[in-house]
Parts: structure tokens; C-alpha cells; sequence
């Protein structure tokens, strides 16, 4: 299977502290590596610095072979995609909210692509729908969407449901098991350990911004869960 990203010995530090250090990962096509560990641990940290939100001291990262230091910023963001914590909608239509990546690059998204998108998250028919109208889980799917419009080679989901309440953010695992099982390649930080079971495939333990295991999440939850 091909490997899609390649986290390098990436390090950060912040005010001389390091927050993540010399950590090196593969994430295989077509899979969720599931990034978990405590609080402080380092997993935004780590996320932010896989699509260069944040510029590590040191190493890199490879997308499809590519060092993406050598990719234009406007494609990195189209390359990796990101659904954040909490749902981030422009003002507008969801239709809008979807035309709005693909309009950057040239591209424009007709109705039946907008309402193909929606079916896979769950919200077909929205397209008209005002943005202000819409529940927080709908509001996530709508980034989920959004994020899957334009064609990303990784997506990124930094705790994409632990700002939704129960049944919300069952919906929104509902679309993450969906676009995993469609090929979709994905790295989420997630704080659930229960929810990386349901989800991922693989999984990277962090602590203290070091990587102290990765493998098969079955193994890897195991290990964290004895250790707890």
C-alpha cells in the first residue's frame, strides 16, 4: 500500500520549550491514524505542523514523495485538508461554504456536485440552507463537506467531535467511518480512546511531544489502556 505522508523528524518549540519532538510517522493511502495521548501531550501541536499552520524547527514532511516545503502554499492547503474542532462556516448558503475552495482554483462546482457532497455527510438538500440556521452538527458536516470538495490527498481532524453533544458527534463519526471507507486518507487527534477503536486503523501514541509507540490502534489502545 503507498505511503501518502511521511511525517520526518518533525520538532517545534515554543518559548524553549519543546512541544513536539523528532517525530517521525507513515500514514499508508486509504487509511486513519488515530493520534492520541493526554492533554499537553503535543497532538495539535504535531497536526498543525503536518500542513505547515505552524513552521517546525526542524524536519519536514512528504506528501506523495514531495517534501512540502517545495509545494506552493494555496495547493499545500488544497493537498491537506483540515476540519478543525470547532465548526468554522463563512457567512452565507452552504452552497457557498462548499464553492469556496474549488473557486480558488479556478474551479467551479456545479449543483449536482454541491448536492453529491452534502449526501455524504448526511445533508442532502441543505445546499440553500443558511449557515446561521444550522445546528453545531450540521455546522461540522457542513466542514467536513467543505474540506472534501476540494479533492484533498489528506485530511486532517484535529478533535473533530468533542465540541458536539452525544448524538451530534455520532452523525459526525457516522461521515468519518463513510469517507474512511471510500479511500479517504485521514490523521485525527482525538482524545477518546473508544473513538479511536471505533475509527482508526493505526495509532500514535504521544507524551510530552515524543512518540513513544505507533502501530495497529487495537495494540497501541491496549498498551495505553493497561498503562492507565
Amino acid at each position: 500500500m503507498p505511503i501518502i505522508l511521511q511525517a520526518q523528524r518533525l520538532t517545534r518549540a515554543v518559548k524553549g520549550k519543546s512541544i513536539v519532538n523528532d517525530v517521525s510517522f507513515d500514514v499508508n493511502a486509504g487509511e486513519l491514524l488515530a493520534i492520541v495521548g493526554p492533554s499537553g501531550a503535543g497532538k495539535s501541536s504535531l497536526l498543525r505542523l503536518l500542513n505547515r499552520l505552524d513552521e517546525p524547527a526542524s524536519g519536514t514532511v512528504l506528501i506523495e514523495g514531495k517534501d512540502y516545503r517545495e509545494i506552493p502554499t494555496r495547493e499545500l492547503r488544497r493537498r491537506i485538508g483540515m476540519v478543525m474542532q470547532r465548526p468554522f462556516v463563512f457567512p452565507g448558503t452552504v452552497a457557498e461554504n462548499l464553492r469556496f475552495g474549488p473557486q480558488q482554483q479556478a474551479r467551479t462546482l456545479s449543483d449536482d456536485e454541491i448536492e453529491n457532497l452534502l449526501g455524504e455527510v448526511g445533508l442532502a438538500g441543505y445546499a440553500a440552507e443558511d449557515v446561521g440556521h444550522l445546528s453545531g452538527g450540521e455546522a461540522q458536516r457542513v466542514c467536513f463537506a467543505r474540506a472534501l470538495a476540494n479533492q484533498p490527498t489528506v485530511l486532517l481532524l484535529d478533535e473533530p467531535t468533542s465540541a458536539l453533544d452525544e448524538a451530534a458527534k455520532l452523525e459526525v463519526e457516522a461521515v468519518i467511518r463513510k469517507i474512511s471507507g471510500q479511500g479517504v486518507t485521514s490523521v485525527m487527534v482525538t482524545h477518546d480512546f473508544r473513538q479511536a477503536r471505533r475509527l482508526a486503523t493505526r495509532a500514535a501514541q504521544l507524551e510530552s511531544g515524543k512518540l513513544v509507540r505507533v502501530g495497529p490502534v487495537s495494540e497501541v489502545l491496549n498498551v495505553e489502556t493497561t498503562l492507565s
